[in-house]
């Protein structure tokens, strides 16, 4: 079985790879320090297992973890953790596999024994259990996987059975649905239509549109997405808030 081991800590990546290198079986394919490199060092290297740390800077282990589930072929994947007892009973309710560091030699032997493909309900629970929340969107344009942070997007338009998404570098498209993006960045991004989502920090101006609608326009692009009459009231109350750059 091949195996990538992430952790933003070199001396813990090793400890890990001196580790395996004593059950037959499994082979260190590659090492990441971060969730970004996890995902594409998980598709380019062929992973089967990946030993995921999940406090690291940038993209953390849940995060990837739920990128990783999206995937085709996705690894199985066991957490390294150093949570608390409370925080490993929520992993444990939820029957995803962790190990809780300094990882010792017998638990990881059986862990790489019951390790099992998460499902993204999975990772999600965890999530929430814990506080955490996705930074990123995960795309596939022109065969290979594009990470975009959250921060960069303008906004998200449903067309047909995907969904544009329009951020800093350009527009790719995803197969996710727009309920469930604004669940999950409901912070950051307000309902403007049946089938927008816009950023509320890009917003630049609003304007009138036809039918008793409006029209947004962003700040640094052309773009602009229709308001519908329904939705207008709560785009009009977030310039009125100051949510919204002047």
């Amino acid at each position: 079985m091949r195996v990538l081991i992430v952790d933003d800590e070199p001396l813990a990546r090793a400890r890990m790879a001196q580790q395996l290198r004593g059950i037959d079986g499994y082979e260190v394919i590659g090492e990441a320090g971060n969730g970004v490199q996890a995902i594409e060092k998980s598709e380019s290297l062929q992973a089967d297992i990946l030993l995921l740390d999940i406090r690291m800077p940038g993209m953390d282990g849940l995060e990837a973890g739920r990128h990783l589930s999206r995937l085709e072929n996705p690894p199985a994947v066991i957490f390294t953790t150093a949570y608390n007892e409370h925080a490993l009973e929520a992993f444990e309710t939820h029957a995803v596999a962790y190990l809780l560091k300094p990882v010792r030699g017998e638990q990881l032997s059986a862990a790489l024994r019951q390790a099992q493909k998460l499902t993204r309900a999975q990772i999600d629970k965890v999530g929430r259990q814990l506080g955490n929340g996705r930074q990123h969107i995960c795309a596939r344009a022109r065969g290979n996987l594009q990470l975009i942070a959250v921060n960069d997007i303008y906004y998200f338009k449903a067309d047909s059975k995907y969904v544009e998404v329009r951020h800093s570098d350009g527009m790719v498209l995803i197969e996710e649905s727009l309920t469930a993006l604004e669940a999950d960045f409901a912070e950051g991004f307000a309902r403007a239509h049946r089938n927008a989502l816009v950023a509320k920090a890009r917003i630049g101006a609003l304007k009138k549109g036809d039918g008793g609608g409006g029209v947004v326009s962003f700040n640094g692009i052309a773009d602009e997405v229709e308001v519908s009459r329904r939705h207008l009231p709560a785009i009009r109350a977030l310039f009125k808030s100051g949510k919204t750059p002047r």
